[in-house]
């Protein structure tokens, strides 16, 4: 026996399901069931209870999950609902009429996935670089936290064999072992600075992303800084007002401030961690986390 906060995430997950289960609910409701657990963990308890779905051996009528991974909702689900971010709605439906159990090389199951993907990177203007890649407009933009690790890693996984500057989505996410809420906030990122452009399923590399990968490290933090400065207004403001001051230094609550007028203070903080990131791998500008404060030096 054990306290819930005694258990590791994974087994957590798993006293849940079980706990959900031995009550026989008429409606089972899962958020990211299987996201905490190994693959291989994960793959065996989606198969049993898939099992005792299919066999009868549970009295529940109807099962509801939310996940991000987008190959476990093609072996799962019978219907799958696509929702959108900004606003927040129904963007499709797709039924799947695969009989269980799935075989994840079936060429239905494969475009069904390809499907999905190309739903989610569909632009609204063919041919052109999607403008509301994140919620909000200019300092109002709300940034997920991907480090520039992140970012410079799916670059040169694209740039490189077999790749060769474009991919198809879902077999990137495949052999780099993410799950669509894992690969789309780095790819929408890499978007966002024109570094990438996110089309029909596919992932392509653009001019600047191309000069990246071929650059050594300081040529590619000056390049990530024109970038920072000319698509993500909230750096180049940063940026302006260090430049204005004399004394070329500003408290970040001043901006966490500011982005609270257009986001709530939890979507502010991680916007401001995601660009004080990026900014001080540009070399743009210096954060003293002791004194929450930006300058154009180091902190001493």
């Amino acid at each position: 026996s054990a306290y819930p906060k005694e258990l590791s995430g994974g087994m957590r997950q798993r006293v849940g399901m079980a706990r959900a289960l031995v009550i026989d609910p008429d409606v089972l409701l899962m958020d990211e069931p299987f996201s905490a657990l190994d693959v291989l963990t994960a793959e065996t308890l989606r198969t049993d209870l898939l099992d005792m779905w299919s066999e009868g051996r549970m009295p529940i009528k109807s099962i509801l999950m939310v996940t991000h991974n987008i190959a476990e909702a093609v072996l799962m689900c019978d219907r799958i609902l696509l929702f959108s971010s900004n606003p927040g709605r129904v963007i499709s439906e797709i039924k799947v009429d695969l009989p269980q159990p799935r075989n994840r090389q079936d060429p239905i199951f494969r475009a069904l996935v390809e499907e999905i993907y190309v739903l989610m990177t569909q632009d609204n203007d063919a041919g052109e670089i999607r403008q509301g890649v994140f919620p909000g407009t200019g300092l109002g933009m709300v940034l997920p936290q991907v480090s520039t690790n992140a970012l410079a890693g799916l670059i040169e996984a694209i740039h490189a064999p077999p790749y060769s500057l474009k991919a198809d989505l879902p077999e990137l996410a495949s052999a780099l072992h993410y799950n669509a809420d894992e690969l789309f906030p780095i790819a929408e990122v890499l978007q966002l600075l024109r570094f990438a452009e996110l089309k029909g399923g596919d992932i392509r590399l653009l001019p600047a992303a191309n000069r990246y990968a071929l650059a050594d490290v300081d040529e590619r933090k000056q390049l990530f800084a024109q970038h920072l400065l000319s698509f993500v207004p909230l750096v180049a403001h940063i940026r302006r007002v260090l430049d204005d001051r004399p004394t070329h230094t500003a408290p970040a609550r001043r901006f966490r401030d500011q982005l609270e007028d257009f986001m709530s203070e939890s979507d502010a903080m991680q916007t401001l961690n995601a660009v004080t990131q990026w900014g001080r791998y540009a070399e743009l500008f210096a954060y003293d986390e002791l004194a929450d404060q930006f300058s154009l030096d180091n902190p001493s």
